[in-house]
Parts: C-alpha cells; structure tokens; sequence
C-alpha cells in the first residue's frame, strides 16, 4: 500500500465490479484494494489504513449495511460508501439507518460515483484542520 495515496479499499463480491469501481478511480491516483467478504474487509481495515470503503449491500457473509457497524469498531473514522445494483424503499431504509456516508446506486452515471469519492477526500482534509 501506498502510504502517499488516499486508500479505498473496494468490497464487492462481483469481481467484474471491482475492475470497474478500480478502472473508474484509477485516473484520480488512489491506492485501490479490494476484498470479496465483509470478514476479509474487517482484517485488511484492521492491518492497514483505509480512507474510504466502497462496499456493495449483497455480500456473501452479511449485507453490506449490517457490516457497517462492524468496521466502523475497527476504524471509526473510515467514510463508507455503500452501493446497490438495485434499489427498493425498505433497502434504502436498511441502508440510511447506517453511519455511511454516500449511498449509490450502480445503474447510475459512474461520475456520480467518482464525485462521491472526491466528496469524502474534500470531507477528510477540512476535519484534518
């Protein structure tokens, strides 16, 4: 891992997304990791230093918003953006109750994915003041 880089670690169990999401960020110089499980996401955020998660709702081990909590006790500093391939109002409800910080919905326009990214690294450098 980069230590100069802002890091986004990507939790998709969808390989072919990963290489999106990764495709999509790389132009904007990050540090990109990847985890297929919410329990190899837990253990990559315990062993090193994420800025940023970008995590899909339908993991295999847990939905992505019930596993908010869980990495928010190893680093509760860390900005989750949630995605969803689809969406419904009880999803979007499960995931809203969550400390996330921008829920996206991957049918979307990929710039509003990348502005979200770009919004959460704005967010970090005015709480570094």
């Amino acid at each position: 891992m980069d230590v100069g880089r802002r890091q986004i670690l990507v939790v998709d169990a969808d390989c072919r997304a990963v290489r999106e999401v990764s495709a999509l960020l790389a132009e904007e110089c990050l540090g990109i990791d990847a985890a297929g499980s919410v329990g190899q996401a837990a253990e990559m955020i315990h062993d090193a230093k994420y800025d940023c998660v970008i995590m899909d709702v339908n993991l295999p081990d847990m939905k992505g918003y019930e596993a908010v909590p869980v990495l928010k006790t190893i680093d509760p500093a860390i900005q989750i953006i949630m995605t969803a391939s689809e969406n419904t109002l009880e999803l979007e409800a499960n995931v809203r109750q969550q400390d996330i910080f921008y829920y996206y919905i991957k049918s979307f326009d990929t710039e509003e994915l990348r502005e979200a990214v770009r919004d959460v690294f704005k967010r970090l450098e005015r709480l570094k003041r």
